[in-house]
């Protein structure tokens, strides 16, 4: 899925396909022009978001977490992940 397309992204889930955190599950909080922030509750929480390049991330297609009308909540965003981990581990085995 292409990042530059004019739907909105945010809510969905995306692996960071560069850099240190390389296969790291996030959840995009934000979008700005040619970067995108992300939190995945734990070490990137809300508060403090990852900014990422749109280039470097891959997004997950078949989760998306709806966008709240207050916010995004650290707690939701850990169980979204962990959901997806654990399909995405059960597809594997």
């Amino acid at each position: 899925m292409d990042l530059n397309m004019e739907e909105s992204i945010v809510g969905m889930l995306a692996t960071s396909k560069a850099g240190h955190d390389k296969d790291s599950v996030y959840v995009i909080i934000r979008e700005d022009g040619e970067y995108i922030y992300v939190a995945d509750g734990k070490s990137r929480t809300v508060e403090r978001p990852k900014r990422k390049n749109r280039k470097h991330v891959q997004l997950i297609k078949k989760k998306r977490m709806p966008e709240p009308d207050k916010g995004f909540d650290d707690l939701e965003i850990k169980r979204v992940i962990k959901e997806y981990l654990k399909e995405r581990e059960e597809r594997n085995v």
